[in-house]
């Protein structure tokens, strides 16, 4: 056993010693999926948001690309259904992908009543872009690139004006509240001005998004540190398929910049990936050339990289001339003019980076993990919709639909009201002297890139491994004060459960790519699940999804 699967609370405490608050539903996180749930259960009670920082700063707010759905006339639910299937490489679960399909367009109207505007024709009928992996133009955008602005804008207006919910910014969910039968009943927070908090809750909701931050390189936002992933499985709960991290192939590479995201919808109008003198990467790869699945387009440009020798590759958006490229993607447009890049004359240079966490808490179809009280919906939740590699723009869609599930599980559930307990949390700490936590964090996020990164082996892994192993022994022995230590301990934490699952999935499949493994397993595809506690995975077929309900 790891010392990962040895520790239960980051900080010492007494529960009756702490401020405590109670409501019936309890929200971590503030995005897409948080607020959509939070909506719907504010019909039913009492409901607590807490924001990581401000509550309109997250993984949601960045989205470019816009939110898939069949809503046009020539589309279908069967054609957006069978597209996410192909890009799931064969990890997809099929009920979980027909809820998506076929529930996304109502949750389309929803946010339109909400106020939500979304870009359209002259003739006033709703413009429809194109992705990498869709069959058809299905992305629904607001101004050009701004989406998930828009999207944010309308539902934090919304829960504004709502009843019932009560909103923490800047509000850190340390651990989870769980009871001598393993029921998670709340969770014990950090407030700059308040300090620590219990709260205690019927249903706690993690909605607080993915782990992107784990890389060196990420499209993510500095708050995506995969707490919640971390604070589950301290408190019990699975995780499942944690290896497949989804790197998208188009990030801004420019020395000592953030890896701005350059949305997928600029191949959707014609871009193409090219190399140092203009040589299309993608051409003869993939029927649908720039348009593959993610996964497909970033294994061309690195494999294209590793034999030309370069740093990087090249968009070519030039066809859409300066004043189209503006017109069509103005955010973006204005970011690339902050570096002296026109799209319409200029190469964009770009890289892959790490963009999106697939697996996490593993749930059913309605956000149930296998610990009573506590649900999982957004990027956090593993529920089989992505499979093995999230097709362009359907984690939106997800959070909409599964945030409005996982409170009709809640109430079905019918939980009683928690008991406030009374414990003591004893942290056994080392003797390792000050930690340098920036050294850490940017040390571990280093070895996440070049050993967990895009390809992998399994001698890279096991050498990753005994890093996480020694940095774990004294990261894991502190106790912190603050949330820069805390994110630091999860980060760890997160890294060594996908490090885990990297080395024991011995095959290539979607985004998970080994060379000591080249090719899918014969056996079949099989999802991944780690228990706290226990050295080996659980193998369950992609299809006969094992039950998350204790």
């Amino acid at each position: 056993m790891s010392i990962f699967d040895e520790r239960r609370y980051l900080i010492p405490f007494r529960s009756q010693l702490l401020p405590q608050l109670f409501t019936d539903t309890l929200i971590v996180g503030s995005g897409v999926a948080g607020l959509r749930a939070a909506l719907e259960a504010a019909k039913h009670g009492d409901v607590f948001v807490l924001a990581k920082e401000s509550i309109d700063h997250s993984n949601s707010s960045w989205a470019q690309g816009g939110i898939a759905a069949a809503v046009a006339d020539a589309d279908s639910t069967e054609s957006h259904y069978a597209d996410t299937m192909a890009a799931g490489a064969g990890l997809c679960e099929r009920a979980a992908v027909r809820i998506l399909v076929e529930e996304g367009p109502q949750e389309i109207e929803h946010l339109m009543r909400l106020g939500m505007r979304v870009d359209r024709k002259c003739d006033g009928s709703i413009s429809l872009g194109l992705e990498g992996g869709h069959g058809h133009a299905r992305i629904l955008h607001s101004d050009g690139d701004a989406t998930g602005r828009e999207l944010m804008r309308a539902l934090i207006a919304a829960v504004r004006e709502t009843a019932g919910i009560r909103l923490f910014d800047n509000c850190f969910a340390i651990d989870l509240c769980t009871d001598a039968k393993g029921r998670v009943a709340g969770a014990v927070t950090w407030h700059p001005r308040y300090g620590l908090q219990v709260i205690w809750a019927r249903a706690t909701i993690l909605a607080a998004g993915g782990a992107g931050q784990v890389y060196r390189e990420t499209s993510n936002p500095r708050v995506a540190t995969g707490d919640a992933i971390a604070m589950a499985w301290r408190a019990g709960a699975v995780v499942r398929d944690l290896e497949f991290m989804q790197f998208h192939p188009t990030t801004l590479y420019v020395a000592g910049a953030p890896r701005h995201l350059v949305s997928e919808a600029v191949r959707g109008e014609g871009a193409v990936v090219v190399d140092r003198a203009g040589v299309r990467i993608m051409a003869g790869r993939h029927p649908r050339e720039d348009l593959a699945p993610r996964d497909v387009v970033t294994r061309g440009i690195v494999e294209h990289l590793a034999l030309s020798g370069d740093s990087h590759a090249f968009l070519d958006a030039r066809k859409l001339g300066s004043a189209g490229f503006a017109a069509r993607f103005p955010g973006l447009a204005l970011m690339l003019a902050g570096y002296g890049i026109d799209a319409g004359n200029d190469l964009i240079p770009i890289h892959p980076a790490a963009h999106y966490t697939i697996g996490g808490l593993e749930t059913d179809l309605d956000g149930r993990t296998n610990r009573v009280g506590l649900y999982a919906c957004g990027e956090v939740a593993s529920n089989g919709v992505h499979g093995a590699n999230r097709l362009a723009s359907n984690s939106l869609l997800e959070g909409l639909v599964f945030g409005r599930r996982v409170v009709a599980a809640v109430l079905k559930d019918g939980l009683p009201d928690p008991v406030p307990m009374q414990w003591e949390s004893r942290v056994r700490t080392s003797v390792a002297g000050e930690l340098d936590l920036g050294d850490v964090r940017s040390s571990l996020r280093s070895a996440m890139w070049r050993n967990v990164g895009i390809v992998r082996d399994g001698a890279k892994l096991r050498d990753c491994l005994d890093m996480f192993s020694f940095w774990g022994r004294y990261a894991l022995g502190s106790v912190f004060e603050t949330p820069d230590g805390w994110e630091t301990q999860n980060l760890l934490t997160v890294g060594h459960l996908m490090t885990r699952a990297a080395a024991e999935r011995r095959e290539t499949r979607g985004t998970h790519v080994r060379v000591d493994w080249p090719t899918a397993d014969a056996a079949g595809a099989m999802h991944l699940s780690w228990r706290f506690g226990e050295d080996c995975a659980v193998r369950t077929p992609a299809g006969e999804e094992a039950s998350a309900t204790p």
